[in-house]
């Protein structure tokens, strides 16, 4: 086997591909083919070179031996899919697009023509989830009437998951991803009747924070505190920022007097909710405020064994907040109970500081065993971590 005579052969078909010239091409490779058997650069050339002669068949058939060599070779799932494309149309190329998508390296590390061939295919995909979402809204339309509100928002979202428009919301704990709980945006309200009783209670919390940030607004700190040489990820324009404070009346479960001696009918209210009770993790309150057209970036919390109660006390204008596909505007006088270890982000779109109360209460879903169960276990984790 003469690989030397083989290798020259194939630099020469690559270039007389990169010239244009796909019928010299050919020949060279089949030279090439003769002269050392195939190999997956010359099966892949020789596709290149059949698609620029037009013969879009035959390099698909070409393209499929090189993928039963290397199944996952990402150029050749992309090319593939482009015949495809050029054969029958998108919607018979999309699930290779797709597929190609799933390991494309990342796009800045790509020449320009292939970031090209990349966003086509990121189109393409696109395009086709959004006519297949709109294919099954109409064929479902007649029916909607007969399908209370809520149900109706659930499948809403179902149908663009299961057309490929959204993607569907995970659970991504920071520290504890506990099993069999479900992954639900915002919860049902009836599984918290002490909601009514918070709500009741918005202007007497309204007050006490009047007078805290009258008097002691320099104790808002910032809510995002990375030391100096962590790595902040997303948090870079809120580190260490003032457009994103927050004054805590609980923090990891220790109740802060100095502020709730300021605060106490808002401490006492929250003393008589169910919130979550962990020796040395929980539970947390906190007031959290945000300046004027601020973004919280997208991020997850801690554990999906307790769920986080927002109520809005300040709300000059409009202020927006997303938990996996779903955004709701906040409301004065209407709390919500949400999973914070679902992607989730914030916008104060106004033009004052927005203000809103937060803590935490327990997973509706975990029995009173294992929540001294988890709060055990967890202690149990700090210990051996710390060397204890």
């Amino acid at each position: 086997m003469n690989t030397g005579g083989q290798d020259e052969l194939l630099r020469r078909a690559a270039e007389a591909i990169a010239r244009r010239d796909p019928a010299g091409a050919l020949h060279l490779l089949d030279q090439a083919d003769a002269l050392g058997g195939r190999t997956h650069n010359s099966i892949l050339n020789r596709a290149l070179a059949l698609r620029l002669l037009g013969d879009f068949n035959g390099s698909l058939t070409v393209l499929d031996d090189a993928l039963a060599i290397q199944p996952y070779d990402f150029v050749a799932l992309l090319a593939k899919a482009a015949m495809l494309e050029k054969l029958s149309g998108e919607r018979t190329a999309v699930d290779v697009y797709r597929n190609a998508l799933k390991i494309a390296p990342p796009r800045a590390q790509c020449p320009p023509a292939l970031a090209a061939q990349i966003d086509h295919a990121d189109g393409v995909v696109k395009r086709q989830a959004e006519a297949l979402r709109d294919h099954m809204r109409a064929a479902v339309s007649a029916m909607r009437g007969e399908v209370d509100a809520a149900s109706l928002d659930r499948f809403d979202e179902g149908l663009e998951i299961y057309a490929g428009v959204k993607a569907p919301p995970k659970q991504e704990p920071i520290l504890l991803n506990y099993p069999r709980l479900p992954a639900i945006p915002f919860y049902d309200r009836s599984l918290f009747p002490w909601l009514e009783t918070l709500e009741a209670a918005t202007p007497v919390i309204q007050k006490e924070l009047a007078d805290l940030l009258d008097g002691a607004f320099d104790d808002f700190a910032p809510y995002i505190a990375y030391p100096k040489g962590a790595p902040v990820n997303q948090w870079g324009e809120l580190n260490h920022s003032r457009k994103w404070t927050s004054l805590w009346l609980w923090r990891d479960g220790v109740k802060q007097t100095s502020v709730t001696d300021r605060c106490p009918e808002t401490a006492a209210l929250l003393e008589s909710l169910p919130m979550a009770h962990q020796d040395g993790f929980a539970p947390t309150a906190v007031f959290s405020a945000l300046q004027p057209h601020t973004h919280i970036p997208a991020h997850t919390g801690s554990a999906n064994t307790r769920l986080l109660c927002h109520l809005p006390l300040i709300l000059p204008g409009p202020a927006r907040f997303r938990v996996g596909n779903t955004t709701r505007q906040w409301e004065m006088g209407q709390a919500w109970v949400f999973d914070d270890t679902i992607e989730h982000e914030a916008w104060n779109d106004a033009d004052q500081m927005r203000v809103i109360l937060i803590f935490d209460v327990w997973n509706p879903w975990l029995s009173d065993g294992e929540k001294a169960l988890i709060t055990t276990m967890m202690k149990a984790q700090r210990e051996f971590m710390e060397g204890r």
